[in-house]
């Protein structure tokens, strides 16, 4: 019998309505490792996308899932008053 984890950080991002936006990308069996890997490492950098899952067909072709959070961002203003 596992035991489940109660409150961590995941859980609390979730209760709060977080949610993740994917891009797929489709790479031709045409390239190479290096250039799929370099392509890869610029979405994580600049675009701050992780890999979310991968698919190798059989004729070469890769499918590869980026997700990233979404995140929302609250006024702090609200109820302010002069």
């Amino acid at each position: 019998m596992a035991v489940g984890r109660t409150g961590t950080k995941r859980d609390a991002w979730v209760a709060q309505g977080g949610q993740y936006e994917y891009r797929v990308l489709t790479l031709p069996r045409t390239t190479s490792r290096n250039d799929a890997r370099r392509l890869l490492t610029e979405q994580a950098e600049y675009g701050r996308w992780e890999l979310a899952r991968t698919v190798l067909y059989a004729g070469g072709e890769r499918r590869v899932w980026l997700r990233r959070k979404i995140i929302r961002v609250r006024s702090t203003l609200t109820g302010y008053e002069d």
